[in-house]
């Protein structure tokens, strides 16, 4: 029982080392300019890996939208790099050695250089992978058109239906033209349709109600006040 106490301190030494380790074995992935919450379409973006050891070299990938990967460029502790297909260059990418930091500059920010980017270092045969560093367009909101900016529009084009087109002679002018007639002539007709039939119908009932009126009883041998003659029998 005596060695307990010997062999918890042991394991809590242990402990704390493993943990001390696993904390100093840690990659970070950065922009380098740590003001800078989005990058710029167009503009140059810098980005710097911190790793742990900076006696091994450090690889440059980027995780797109959909989750695939991308091989960057690899920068050795000598700061040279080797960029896809063992090129030595490449046109959107530089890659260096600055210190205790290894830096990758896209050159041309677009928008199918958006993703996350990541830092790899292999480490004793074992890869180290760094923090991701989103870098992504920000995001745009477009504002809804309010209900009187439409009504303002639905109104402007009305007023324009009938104006007269600058390029005389056109068919565009000539349908213009067919609108306004229709709009002009065919209300009128509609008015003019009713009176008309309302003065039939007038007419009509005139006529009705004079027949009506002129229906009276005369009296008998066409005189008024005389009366009625009666025939004589023979006996």
């Amino acid at each position: 029982m005596a060695r307990s106490p010997a062999l918890l301190l042991l394991l809590s030494l242990g402990l704390c080392c493993t943990g001390a380790q696993g904390q100093r074995n840690t990659m970070e992935a950065r922009f380098l300019n740590r003001n800078m919450k989005h990058p710029q379409e167009g503009q140059p973006l810098e980005l710097e890996c911190m790793p742990f050891n900076i006696d091994n070299g450090v690889s440059w990938i980027r995780q797109d939208k959909d989750g695939k990967l991308h091989f960057i460029v690899y920068i050795s502790p000598l700061s040279r790099t080797a960029f896809p297909r063992n090129e030595r260059t490449s046109s959107q990418f530089e890659g260096s050695k600055q210190g205790s930091s290894f830096r990758l500059v896209v050159k041309n920010f677009r928008a199918q250089d958006q993703g996350t980017y990541f830092c790899i270092a292999n480490i004793n045969q074992m890869l180290y992978f760094s923090s991701g560093q989103p870098a992504f367009f920000p995001a745009t909101t477009t504002a809804a058109p309010t209900t009187a900016a439409a009504t303002t529009q639905s109104s402007h084009v009305n007023k324009d239906i009938c104006m007269p087109s600058s390029e005389p002679g056109t068919s565009g002018e000539n349908i213009l033209n067919l609108y306004c007639e229709i709009f002009i002539w065919a209300p009128l007709a509609g008015v003019c349709l009713v009176l008309l039939v309302a003065l039939i119908v007038t007419i009509v009932l005139c006529q009705k109600t004079r027949r009506r009126r002129c229906r009276c009883k005369r009296p008998p041998n066409g005189k008024p006040g005389a009366k009625p003659c009666v025939p004589t029998r023979h006996i």
